[in-house]
């Protein structure tokens, strides 16, 4: 299990810590840093200042929303910075939901998630192979464009610039389970927004056809401290904002997962209090016991302990988010890595 950095996104502005945290990550042995975006800072901006200030660890968008670029767009990010960085770029997606894709992209949610996802992936691959000018009868993402309120001038094109890599790594954070089972036939890769190692039974069923080089690269929040309750605060804040906030009453992935996960009446209360501006309140309701399953939390002892049932299931990376150099450093010893 190889160890990665997860950044996220800015809050209100940038975070003074990320380029120095990368740093020592690469110096520690990982193997990778990851940058996210919302609606605030892009992905792929500070993942380039990243690149430019390390020169092994590899790095990814975890995740890039598809809903901000065209595929082909970030296809171009994704080549770009591939050269830039000498081959060390990984490209994670993620489809988002209604309220943000409508609501901040001012697009509409795909009727067909599942086909806007497979076709945008197509035509990202046909931009990084080369092999052809990109042409997709597609629903969502059509190339050329033929639609009634276009020119009909559209031509198929390629990119002039050569890609590094033809088969750039290409991952997605899927959530739902069939969502999840079209990721392991179509990417490289799969981004569990929220993993525990009590609860792989969960996921079973949609990664029973997982090729052996597929990755599966879930985030966690890891500090080490003594007390456990006050760690696991910033994780309660994180699961109150998405399962509360991060989409509509009636239609929030996360709240949908952590449901499946065995916590449904807890999701719907958490999503009750939000939405009725009671957002300590709903911080409150997470369960301690889900938030301490996906995260690493608590004295050096009982992290390692925790690692133990990481590595007995199928995840290849483990991505932490740690929030300061004494975690990256504990979980670089009791992870083995290669500097």
């Amino acid at each position: 299990m190889r160890l990665g950095l997860a950044l996220g996104y800015w809050g209100r502005g940038p975070n003074p810590h990320h380029l120095e945290l990368a740093q020592l990550a690469e110096k520690l042995g990982y193997d990778s840093v990851w940058t996210a975006e919302s609606w605030g800072s892009d992905a792929f901006t500070a993942l380039t200042w990243i690149a430019a200030h390390t020169s092994r660890i590899r790095l990814g968008t975890a995740v890039a929303q598809m809903a901000a670029r065209t595929p082909t767009a970030t296809a171009m990010h994704a080549l770009t910075l591939d050269h830039l960085s000498g081959g060390r770029m990984m490209l994670g997606l993620g489809l988002s939901g209604p309220q943000v894709v409508e609501g901040w992209y001012g697009r509409p949610f795909p009727a067909s998630p599942l086909t806007a996802t497979r076709e945008y992936v197509d035509v990202v691959r046909q931009v990084l192979r080369r092999k052809a000018p990109v042409e997709l009868d597609g629903r969502f993402h059509p190339h050329p464009y033929r639609g009634p309120d276009g020119t009909g001038l559209g031509k198929p094109l390629k990119p002039i610039t050569h890609p590094l890599r033809a088969e750039l790594p290409i991952l997605l954070g899927a959530e739902g389970p069939k969502n999840i089972a079209q990721t392991t036939r179509i990417a490289d890769g799969w981004l569990p927004l929220y993993w525990s190692p009590m609860r792989t039974n969960v996921y079973e069923a949609s990664l029973a056809a997982v090729p052996d080089t597929f990755l599966i690269a879930p985030m966690a929040q890891a500090r080490v401290c003594d007390d456990i309750a006050e760690g696991l605060l910033p994780v309660k804040a994180m699961l109150g904002f998405y399962i509360g906030g991060m989409g509509h009453a009636a239609r929030n992935f996360h709240a949908d997962l952590m449901a499946r996960m065995g916590f449904e009446a807890e999701a719907r209360r958490i999503q009750e209090l939000f939405l009725q501006g009671r957002r300590d309140e709903a911080i409150a309701a997470v369960p301690d016991a889900f938030a301490d399953e996906i995260s690493l939390v608590g004295p050096r002892e009982r992290i390692a302990e925790r690692l133990d049932l990481w590595r007995t299931g199928p995840v290849t990376d483990l991505l932490v988010t740690a929030p300061d150099p004494n975690t990256l450093r504990t979980l670089a010893e009791l992870v083995p890595t290669s500097p």
